[in-house]
């Protein structure tokens, strides 16, 4: 197995991603909007968190009418930030994308928040539904920016920097599952023995170079502090598949998304966090056989904990937060 051309969640053909954050004085904030192919794309979703912030899940119930959602909404400022999606079914409405109704169209566009309020300084900086229009019009495939971008701008995890990482494989036939993930989970993404971080463990060959850390620089990441109250963290992720899936297929590639999250960040889903999977399908390839949906799934968990490991080593230090990379190349 190896990674897509981009190692990352825009390997799934058809599927655009796009970043954007707030611009002003005491603003650590930002939405990451995943757009569907124009027909839309098949979705579950999976809540593993005590204290979620989401938008139209319930419609990615398997017995829920509507089949295909056009885009998926990844934002901070907590639930304030829901108003971002807003701005995204604006836009797709006006180039006539959504669900068929009499008079018009109808734009499906499940979203989930983290909270970063406050953190660059100032409370009342928040994603809106400007800033969400923003993020569809950045929209592209090819390579992602990672790291302090979109919905990670103000993302922390377990003390330290956290943000947007992505990672992809090929399957053997040709087919592809990736993942986006927004890191900002009360636990801990680094391996306290080893100071590197655990969804590592997971690269493939090649994909991550190898990290050696010293003992001061150990200590200092075991000494990061954490989230001190409930509902002020939240990973969030999205993975995806070519591979024909039905709703209730992309709910389970969902849960395995939360499998991987829980290789790679301790503790996970906790009271503190709201951990929300979406899984979807651009169904461009047939229904795959048991042994083809088996190697699906384990290689989603996979790409999920790949894809934690990226948003830390990407993740810069912002507004007095420190990054892993910061805390590297320091002493020791």
């Amino acid at each position: 197995m190896e990674p897509g051309t981009h190692n990352a969640l825009t390997d799934v053909p058809g599927l655009r991603v796009g970043h954007a954050a707030l611009d002003r004085p005491g603003a650590l904030s930002g939405t990451t909007v995943v757009l569907a192919p124009p027909g839309g794309a098949v979705a579950g979703v999976d809540v593993r968190g005590s204290a979620p912030g989401t938008r139209e899940t319930d419609l990615l119930d398997p017995g829920a009418t509507v089949q295909r959602v056009h885009a998926v909404v990844l934002t901070g400022g907590s639930a304030y930030g829901l108003a971002a999606a807003g701005g995204v079914v604006a836009r797709l409405e006006a180039a006539g994308i959504g669900f068929p109704v009499p008079g018009g169209v109808v734009p499906i566009v499940p979203g989930a928040v983290l909270f970063d309020l406050g953190r660059g300084g100032d409370f009342s900086a928040r994603p809106d539904a400007d800033l969400g229009a923003a993020a569809h019009d950045a929209a592209t495939g090819g390579p992602l920016a990672q790291g302090a971008v979109g919905a990670g701008t103000g993302a922390v995890v377990g003390g330290l920097k956290g943000g947007v990482g992505t990672a992809s494989s090929v399957l053997d036939g040709g087919a592809v599952v990736a993942a986006l993930v927004v890191a900002n989970a009360v636990g801990s993404a680094i391996d306290p023995d080893t100071g590197v971080p655990l969804g590592m463990r997971m690269g493939l060959p090649g994909e991550f170079a190898p990290i050696t850390v010293g003992e001061t620089a150990r200590a200092v990441l075991r000494a990061a502090p954490q989230a001190p109250s409930p509902g002020t963290a939240t990973t969030l992720v999205v993975v995806a598949t070519d591979i024909t899936l039905d709703k209730a297929g992309c709910g389970r590639l969902a849960t395995m998304g939360h499998d991987g999250l829980a290789r790679a960040v301790s503790p996970v889903h906790t009271i503190m966090d709201g951990d929300v999977v979406f899984g979807l399908s651009t169904a461009t390839r047939p229904p795959p056989e048991p042994p083809e949906l088996f190697a699906l799934q384990a290689a989603a968990a996979d790409a999920v904990s790949r894809a934690v490991a990226h948003a830390v080593l990407a993740a810069g230090s912002v507004g007095g937060i420190r990054s892993y990379q910061e805390i590297l190349a320091g002493p020791g």
